[in-house]
């Protein structure tokens, strides 16, 4: 009846690994090496990021502003309605 999932090909050549989940630090040295690698991708990635939001936050702004005062009635308009 065909072969089962898990002997579907044949690998050859390939050696595989593996670990009892028992055996395995889950979080090893997380904060004496997560912490500053964080940091340290952070820092040299800033400089690549903030500036394009800086400036679709100031464009957005800006053209909210403008649109709210376009979108006003001009009072010289209606000085000589009586």
């Amino acid at each position: 009846m065909g072969l089962h999932f898990g002997n579907l090909a044949r690998v050859r050549h390939v050696i595989t690994y593996s670990l009892s989940p028992f055996e395995q630090r889950a979080m090893p040295s997380f904060i004496s090496h997560g912490v500053p690698n964080v940091l340290r991708r952070f820092s040299s990635q800033v400089l690549k990021v903030v500036p394009p939001f800086v400036a679709a936050y100031l464009l957005y702004s800006w053209g909210t502003q403008e649109f709210e005062r376009l979108k006003r009635k001009n009072p010289a308009d209606y000085e000589n309605d009586q």
